[in-house]
């Protein structure tokens, strides 16, 4: 990020802060996280939660719609959805147009919600935009850009899974049936030679598809061995005494793979551009405030997650989890192929077709505008 877009968004005054600190928790405060529906499989339905709109900026000119429904998870690796709306960087962007949040557990509750007009634009995880993208043949949505990379580890109990070889025979978590981790442990296991069921999760390792927020639990109380889940779950797991034993970073080119993306409807994009351009500009101007401050973005984005979610993160779980995670807006295209693969080697996916899944027009004009240089869609643009 360039060093004059940080300082061009530096934080608002303190009264303008709590303002709309105020509004967004009034809004969000209305929404309660639910659990996570029963797993059918790769496109399977969850709970999802709605949120009043946030208040407009008074006087502000109100762009092509009136409102606009944004979706995201209680997740850090949502932080630039999380620390945006916290510090009212997106309201900013889009004047006297209402900003609307729906909080979701899992990403095929999200693409639900996207196809049906609940949302309009979302952050999600690579693999249920994948899916949503093949099921609607093309039809429904587009990925627009980037958000964060990293921040997924494989941890386990040292005691029983002392290295990468001693995995079988033993009970690692995922956190539902087919999202982005389960792939990403099926095609590592894959890889690994060993043989699994991809639907029941039974093989040489067992897969446990567990709600992440019961995964610590189920982890303190014996019932699986390790897991391969996002943050800010790993960090809770080495609380309580588990090791990282595996940093997916690693296993990927460059340490680099996209781990949330955002989504827009298409039918919302080509009626109202004006006002995808304008969350685009706060997602750029939030990862650059990340940057520029990460130490009070760690605290916005744990504020936010207590708003959503219920409950903050410990200082030293939100320390470790925040560290591991990457904020870009460059959605990291090359590597969304990569992972439908893995969906396809793990037996959760027929080949897609994914040509023309992403529109990176929009976000391009935003980052020439702040004097940043382009991303690629890796040859899976509309227009490549």
């Amino acid at each position: 990020m360039a060093p004059t877009q940080a300082s061009t968004h530096s934080r608002p005054r303190p009264n303008a802060t709590r303002a709309r600190r105020l509004a967004f928790t009034a809004a969000a405060g209305l929404t309660a996280v639910a659990l996570l529906s029963a797993c059918g499989g790769y496109g399977s339905k969850a709970a999802k939660t709605d949120a009043a709109p946030v208040a407009a900026t008074p006087g502000a000119p109100k762009l092509s719609a009136d409102t606009v429904k944004i979706g995201y998870f209680a997740n850090l690796t949502h932080g630039t959805a999380l620390v945006g709306l916290q510090d009212g960087l997106f309201q900013k962007e889009l004047g006297a147009t209402q900003l609307k949040t729906q909080v979701f557990n899992a990403g095929p509750a999200e693409i639900e919600a996207l196809n049906s007009g609940s949302i309009d634009i979302g952050w999600v995880g690579p693999s249920p935009a994948i899916n949503g993208y093949a099921q609607a043949k093309g039809q429904s949505l587009k990925i627009i850009g980037g958000s964060a990379s990293g921040g997924v580890e494989l941890v386990v109990n040292p005691s029983k899974i002392p290295t990468l070889d001693d995995l079988k025979g033993k009970k690692i978590a995922s956190p539902q049936l087919g999202n982005t981790q389960d792939v990403a442990l099926l095609n590592y296991l894959a890889g690994k030679g060993y043989k699994e069921d991809p639907q029941t999760g039974a093989g040489d390792v067992s897969v446990v598809r567990t709600d992440n927020k019961v995964t610590p639990d189920a982890y303190a109380a014996g019932s699986i061995d390790g897991a391969w889940v996002p943050e800010p779950t790993a960090s809770q797991l080495v609380a309580k005494g588990a090791k990282v034993l595996l940093d997916e970073k690693s296993i990927w080119p460059n340490g680099q793979f996209v781990s949330t993306n955002i989504i827009v409807s298409q039918s919302f994009l080509k009626a109202h551009p004006d006002v995808v351009q304008a969350v685009l500009r706060g997602s750029v101007n939030t990862n650059a405030f990340i940057k520029a401050n990460p130490a009070q973005a760690e605290q916005d984005a744990n504020a936010a997650i207590k708003v959503a979610g219920g409950s903050a993160l410990p200082a030293g779980i939100l320390d470790s989890a925040w560290k591991s995670i990457d904020f870009t807006n460059d959605p990291l295209a090359s590597t969304l192929q990569s992972e439908a693969d893995h969906a396809v080697t793990a037996g959760l996916l027929k080949k897609p077709d994914l040509k023309g899944i992403y529109d990176l027009d929009p976000l391009n004009q935003v980052l020439k505008a702040a004097g940043q240089p382009a991303v690629t869609d890796a040859g899976l643009g509309s227009g490549s």
